[in-house]
């Protein structure tokens, strides 16, 4: 057999990936509705562990008992994600149409000015149209999708006792593995009591203002904190079109929006960074596209899980020879090239 030159068997090697990408990506999409409760029940099979190990070599609780007290808990935190939901949209819909004519009202106190000035946009074309606005339908949509999200709760429930339930105490992991695994999980539980906390107080803060949705805000808060400096902003951002339309006074306004700012700045530059030691290591460019490549597969989860899988997929890249120039790239630097001897 010839020699393959380097340049051809690089080639080769990348067209098979790009081919392995895509089908996986084929396979992904195909699968959703199963892959996404799976994934989901991965994810808080490592904020579920902790406890069933606490419950069991603290406090010296039986196995099956310790596993019991775990699934309940995390039955009990999904059920009140779900309640807020509700709650929160059935408001909504109650005072849709109060919005629309709070909306509306703004809309003319601006458009007067442009009439003192003798300037026509179309004012009254756009008024009427913002009157036949189906405001009650969008936010049906909206609750809709909401729910859509809800139901795979069930299905995430039955995918996460069979992943708590079958896990082995006694097995002991060494080398690599180890260190996969420990990473993960300090990534995962710190990230979710971090994302827990922030989402907490920002909905305490717009709770303390009498801002409607404030739970829904704090649960995106608590979503968005997930997805590295990007969601920070959006989270802050979103109140901004309730709070003009239920609110005149400006400072009301400032105050919504800066109050969780500052809150979510203190956390996300200055406690995160602090209590989780390493930086997630992800460049911006990784972050961004993450989210529409999962985006596409899986919709709205799929943006929410992007960051949270690509942390786990660099810590894994990063710990093999073969895959470690895939977390560089990751990263955001490119992998190191030998200079040709003459």
């Amino acid at each position: 057999m010839f020699p393959v030159p380097a340049q051809q068997s690089r080639a080769v090697t990348a067209s098979v990936v790009v081919l392995a990408t895509v089908a996986t990506a084929a396979a992904l999409a195909y699968t959703r509705p199963v892959m996404v409760p799976f994934v989901l029940a991965v994810f808080l099979s490592y904020l579920v562990a902790p406890v069933v190990n606490f419950l069991q070599d603290r406090l010296r609780i039986p196995r099956v008992v310790s596993v019991l007290i775990s699934l309940l808990l995390a039955v009990g935190m999904l059920t009140l994600l779900a309640l807020l939901i509700i709650t929160s949209t059935r408001g909504l819909m109650a005072s849709a149409d109060i919005y629309r004519d709070r909306l509306t009202g703004i809309a003319e106190r601006i458009f007067s000015v442009l009439d003192v000035f003798g300037t026509d946009i179309g004012q009254t074309t756009f008024l009427e149209t913002m009157q036949q606005l189906p405001f009650l339908s969008l936010i049906q949509n909206a609750a809709g999708t909401a729910m859509d999200i809800i139901t795979n709760g069930g299905l995430v429930v039955i995918f996460l006792i069979y992943l708590v339930g079958g896990r082995r105490p006694a097995e002991l992991r060494t080398g690599i593995y180890a260190e996969i695994h420990a990473k993960i999980q300090k990534y995962i539980v710190t990230k979710f009591v971090i994302s827990a906390t922030t989402g907490l107080l920002v909905g305490l803060i717009l709770t303390m203002f009498g801002l409607p949705l404030a739970l829904v805000f704090g649960v995106m808060a608590f979503l968005l904190n997930f997805i590295p400096s990007i969601g920070s902003v959006i989270s802050t951002l979103l109140p901004i079109p309730i709070a003009i339309i239920q609110y005149d006074s400006v400072w009301a306004i400032t105050a919504i929006v800066a109050l969780p700012g500052v809150v979510q700045m203190i956390i996300g530059n200055g406690i995160e960074p602090w209590v989780m030691g390493e930086s997630l290591d992800l460049h911006p460019i990784t972050v961004i596209l993450s989210l529409i490549f999962w985006g596409l597969l899986w919709g709205i989860v799929g943006m929410f899980l992007a960051t949270p899988i690509m942390a786990v997929l660099s810590i894994v890249f990063a710990r093999f020879d073969e895959t470690q120039p895939i977390a560089e790239l990751l990263a955001g630097r490119l992998p190191k090239v030998t200079p040709r001897t003459a």
